[in-house]
């Protein structure tokens, strides 16, 4: 291929900006509101500090009170101004307003050293939490920085750089080694191998050839092609996906909704639980009026539940961004959750199971290459969906179709034509081979009945009165499908069942070859619909197609391959990136990980906040130590979810 002759719109020559390229795996960065809240940390401990040296090493009160007042403005005010934001607009009160409370009244009973390290470590617990949140956020976030800003495109036969938004569908891609693929296209020339990582989480480069197609955000790697576009930048798969990670927030799991409804009552009973507990200490337990305010000030600090609050979405987010690194897209935690507890799993057959286009599947003849051959130069000459199937199958082979000449399509048949030598050749069905006076031999007749005993669409091809082959044409099965299917029983999942509307001779064929020993055929989409609440619960519907979208929404989990239409992956709660079915059993894997790790966070959580309570009320956990207790939890149960984004599925 030559250079390109790149020009700008009004014509003249440009040189095309560098793509901007996205790492396999996402790398993270300061925010600037990380950057800020790192800076307020560091003021605070440096206030501390200051106050520590000016108390207890140069006695000067000055000191003391500047740097202990640095250490409540730096690390105060932003807690004081979430929970004044929370109070004002929420109408609630929240776990910020209680560490306030608690450093101020550390400080009215003369500790104030207390308070600021209380403060401190708030601060630093806050910001180890923006650190490992952001982390989670900014690997989902990675899919978005995965398109480049344009590409090389032919239009009305000239090469010009375009913007990814001027892209148009049926423009040429010429994309280079080393490239990123900016639309949706198939190639139309050229061979070259894809690394597909950042989309489907395929570890091994794609080979691609003439026909085949490509996902927007992947890298090509040895080979140039030009590559036909088939939807705008906008409408391509990664756009899809990216648009579907923006909504992974928007509905949250049952637990963490939960905590979060009752983050306020339990906040207000902590802060109505702290006077009473001073007027016990004090009028009832003879502690002086500074001892019982400093042990109910410790109890408000350990009782807070930043912890119980943080063990959710920490984990949830967390095990999201594992599983869109792997390749499967969850559009919010509540869909995780329902996955961890998914007992059936239901499989549409066309386009899920199967590639959903017609395959050559079975050549018999005493030469199959010579059979294949004279058949595909018959049938290079209809347009027929099984003629495209066998042509095709003949070309990747690298069988050359055999000329023929007058070919003559026969409506009900199939089509014949001459050879050069006048020999009358023909390819079709039992019909036409009645007509032309053939038969078949006792192995062809049994290779056919098995074939039909499959479902199989079976043509006869024969030179005059003879049968030289038959051949069979079916919906072929996804490549490693059967074992996606013994992955997903190994994962837990106890009931796979195919739901399909083809016939039962073909379901059963399909459901014994992927190894399923339960499915029903011969379905109308509402009985799929119906099903669907029939069968042990809780059930994910597994489909790609507009007739599936009823059972996906129906479903207590609907999962969409990447490639299907778009009313079944808006219908759908989980999407599997390309057609990789065999990333279910991971993400099946991840999420019950994600539920396991979940119910320990809040066992943790709660176990401290029941052990070290009474503690501080009994006095024997001084308010620092109550600080590192709940702060050091908190910590904890963060880095607990972190952990799930080095899973892989």
């Amino acid at each position: 291929m030559t250079a390109p002759h790149t020009v700008r719109p009004d014509g003249t020559p440009a040189t095309p900006p560098p793509q901007r390229e996205a790492p396999a795996t996402a790398t993270f960065h300061l925010s600037p509101e990380l950057r800020r809240a790192v800076l307020l940390t560091a003021l605070t401990l440096l206030g501390l500090l200051l106050g520590l040296a000016g108390e207890h090493l140069l006695d000067l009160p000055a000191l003391m009170w500047g740097g202990y007042g640095l250490a409540f403005l730096t690390g105060g005010i932003p807690a004081a101004r979430e929970a004044i934001h929370t109070l004002t607009t929420e109408r609630r009160l929240d776990v910020d307003l209680l560490m306030v409370l608690a450093a101020l009244g550390a400080a009215s009973i003369g500790q104030a050293a207390d308070g600021a390290i209380l403060l401190l470590l708030f601060s630093l617990s806050n910001t180890l939490q923006d650190w490992a949140m952001g982390r989670t956020k900014n690997a989902i976030a990675a899919l978005m920085d995965l398109n480049p800003a344009g590409a090389t495109v032919r239009r009305d036969g000239t090469e010009r750089w375009c913007e990814l938004g001027e892209i148009r569908v049926g423009d040429l891609l010429l994309v280079r080694p080393g490239e990123r693929i900016a639309a949706d296209a198939r190639v139309v020339r050229g061979n070259t191998a894809v690394d597909e990582s950042p989309i489907t989480g395929e570890s091994r480069p794609v080979d691609k050839a003439v026909g085949a197609e490509l996902a927007s955000g992947t890298v090509n790697l040895n080979g140039s092609v030009e590559a036909e576009v088939l939807r705008p930048a906008g409408e391509s798969t990664l756009a899809r996906l990216v648009g579907l990670m923006e909504q992974a927030q928007t509905e949250k799991s049952r637990t963490e909704s939960l905590t979060e409804r009752w983050e306020s009552p339990y906040a207000t009973a902590v802060l109505l639980g702290v006077p009473l507990v001073f007027a016990g200490l004090h009028y009832l337990g003879g502690l002086d009026t500074a001892a019982a305010w400093y042990r109910a000030m410790t109890f408000m600090v350990v009782a807070s539940p930043c912890a119980v609050v943080i063990s959710t979405p920490a984990v949830m987010l967390s095990a999201m961004a594992a599983a869109a690194r792997g390749g499967v897209l969850f559009k919010s935690s509540a869909a995780l959750d329902t996955l961890a507890g998914v007992n059936t799993v239901a499989f549409d057959k066309t386009g899920t199971l199967t590639q959903a286009k017609m395959t050559l599947t079975r050549v018999v003849a005493d030469d199959e290459a010579a059979a294949l051959a004279l058949v595909a130069g018959l049938e290079a000459h209809s347009e027929h969906p099984i003629a495209h199937a066998i042509v095709t199958a003949a070309q990747e082979r690298g069988v050359a179709p055999q000329p023929v000449e007058g070919a003559q399509a026969i409506p009900g048949h199939g089509i014949e034509a001459r050879l050069s030598s006048g020999e009358k050749v023909w390819a079709g069905n039992l019909r036409l081979m009645q007509r032309e006076g053939a038969a078949l031999t006792p192995a062809q007749a049994a290779a056919l009945a098995e074939l039909n005993a499959q479902g199989s669409s079976s043509v006869v091809v024969g030179a005059g009165a003879r049968v030289l082959g038959v051949m069979g044409v079916a919906d072929a099965l996804r490549p490693g499908i059967a074992g996606a299917i013994a992955d997903l029983k190994s994962a837990g999942i106890a009931h796979p069942v195919m739901l399909t509307g083809d016939k039962a001779e073909v379901a059963a064929s399909v459901a014994r070859d992927v190894g399923l020993s339960e499915y029903r055929a011969e379905l109308l989409p509402e009985d799929k619909l119906r099903l669907i609440g029939e069968l042990p619960g809780p059930v994910a519907m597994v489909g790609d197609g507009v007739n599936d979208a009823p059972a996906l929404a129906r479903a207590d989990l609907g999962v969409a391959v990447g490639s299907g239409t778009d009313v079944a992956i808006e219908s759908a709660d989980v999407v599997l990136m390309q057609n990789d079915l065999g990333r279910l059993a991971g993400a099946v894997r991840l999420a019950r990980d994600a539920r396991r790790t979940v119910r320990f966070n809040l066992l943790f959580a709660f176990g401290i906040i029941l052990l070290v309570s009474p503690l501080a009320i009994a006095g024997q956990v001084p308010l620092p130590l109550g600080v590192v207790a709940h702060e050091g939890g908190t910590v904890f149960v963060v880095f607990m979810g972190l952990r799930l984004l080095r899973r892989q599925l």
